[in-house]
């Protein structure tokens, strides 16, 4: 990806998140604009059907006592009562004429075209009120009883531009302090989006870095939020990713180490022998041994490599119950010839029921490398001791030799493959390096544990512990 189309990724990135921020932070100021202004409003609208319900009760009752309504007699009654403040008041008779107008003289004798006149007329209570240009209207309306029943209705109106003066000024007030925040909010969302994008943006860069091969750039990680967690997990990824790339370079050239060193000499018998025409027959039968000894460990060596690519890449097995007791029995059988050849005795102790659940092949594998390593790096009439037997839950493999031994600074790294204690006499026995890995990589896959140490006397002792098999249906013993 060019620079160009980079900068316009974060640009758009930025862009994106200072509009979600916007957004958010818009809508959060419409709430407090609008919801403090609809409760003071609600507030205000309760008081005022309070109040003017309660005006209007009050001459509804005063006016209760008339017999019949006339402008002399509600007029006499009007002017006894407090009634400073409304801005119109109506009373009629039982037909609607207007007896009493507050507001207009010339408005009396006539019929009173008010629906809440009307409705009050029916029987019913009236309230009503509106906030709008810069006002409060409010009517209410009753019907007034005497005696002889329905004897007219009460009409009050109402309008306060004091307390609608006071909500328009909070509502300005409030707009002018949403205008500041939403100017420090939208300087704060740039600064934050463009601090974010810009860890993002570090991050994809690392990632392009590792990308192209260099495993060794990290990412120092920036406060203590999800970001930072995400660029620890890249550094420990880019660590892992190294690792594993030094170990496979170094696996890749162990393994054409291993494959050149035979290929060479057979190359160099076979010119020998080519370039010889008066070699005789006994030199070249011992070139064509020599080669057939290097094609030999050649074979071995790519079979160990095939394994092993193999288990890497988690070939399925046949897993069943199968006796280790059997398997390290059956190993001191078959290990007798050779360890015969090196004067070295070997036994085999092995207890009754100790199933695993593991590969047979896989197993005998395992018991093999290990009883085949103690006998090849043993000494002339050294012992090789091997032991299966029940501990507990586990089943507990031990091989156990007189030999050389391997020192303690290599201890840690004779599972490594192609690691070699003793380079020279390695290649002198056929090793390869890859043994004691494939038997660890193994283990580790059946579950067990793999453990070498050295003997108190001489030599060395190799244990492997593997999870003890559930018995079998019908009680069998394991």
């Amino acid at each position: 990806m060019g620079e160009k189309k980079r900068r316009k990724l974060t640009q758009r990135v930025q862009f994106k998140f200072m509009l979600a921020f916007f957004t958010l932070i818009v809508a959060l100021l419409a709430v407090m604009d609008t919801y403090p202004i609809i409760a003071s409003r609600d507030l205000v609208f309760s008081e005022k059907q309070s109040s003017l319900t309660g005006q209007t009760a009050v001459i509804a009752a005063s006016l209760s006592s008339l017999d019949t309504l006339t402008s002399d007699s509600v007029g006499q009654v009007m002017s006894l009562l407090d009634v400073a403040g409304l801005e119109r008041i109506v009373v009629t008779d039982a037909s609607a004429r207007t007896v009493y107008d507050s507001a207009s003289t010339s408005e009396v004798g006539k019929y009173a075209l008010l629906s809440e006149i009307s409705l009050a007329l029916e029987g019913e209570s009236v309230f009503w009120s509106r906030f709008g240009d810069g006002v409060f209207t409010s009517r209410a309306a009753l019907p007034v009883y005497s005696g002889a029943g329905l004897s007219g209705a009460v009409y009050i109106c109402e309008l306060d531009t004091a307390q609608a003066e006071l909500i328009l000024s909070v509502q300005s007030r409030l707009w002018m302090i949403s205008l500041v925040c939403l100017m420090a909010a939208m300087a704060l969302t740039v600064v934050f989006s463009r601090a974010l994008t810009a860890r993002i943006t570090r991050l994809a860069q690392a990632m392009r870095v590792v990308r192209g091969g260099d495993y060794e750039h990290r990412i120092k990680p920036e406060g203590n939020d999800e970001l930072t967690e995400l660029s620890e997990e890249f550094n420990d990824m880019t660590e892992r990713l190294q690792a594993t790339e030094a170990e496979r370079r170094r696996f890749v050239s162990d393994a054409s180490h291993e494959l050149k060193t035979p290929l060479a000499a057979i190359r160099l018998l076979a010119d020998s022998i080519i370039q010889s025409s008066d070699m005789d027959e006994a030199t070249m039968r011992e070139f064509v041994a020599d080669i057939g000894s290097e094609a030999e460990r050649l074979q071995r060596t790519s079979e160990k490599l095939l394994d092993l690519s193999r288990r890497d890449a988690g070939a399925p097995r046949d897993i069943e119950r199968v006796d280790l007791g059997e398997a390290a029995a059956a190993t001191s059988r078959l290990i007798e010839p050779l360890a015969a050849d090196m004067s070295v005795s070997v036994s085999c102790e092995a207890e009754e029921g100790c199933f695993v659940l593991a590969s047979e092949d896989e197993l005998y594998r395992i018991v093999f490398n290990l009883a085949e390593n103690a006998v090849k790096y043993n000494v002339e009439g050294g012992e090789v001791k091997i032991s299966a037997a029940r501990r507990g839950a586990r089943v507990v493999l031990a091989v156990e030799d007189t030999g050389i031994g391997i020192p303690e600074e290599d201890m840690p790294h004779i599972f490594e493959r192609f690691y070699r204690v003793d380079k020279a006499r390695s290649r002198e026995k056929g090793g390869s390096g890859l043994g004691l890995s494939i038997v660890h990589d193994a283990v580790v896959s059946l579950g067990g544990e793999i453990d070498v140490a050295a003997r108190p006397e001489r030599g060395t002792r190799f244990t492997v512990s593997f999870p003890a098999a559930p018995e079998e249906e019908g009680g069998g013993s394991v």
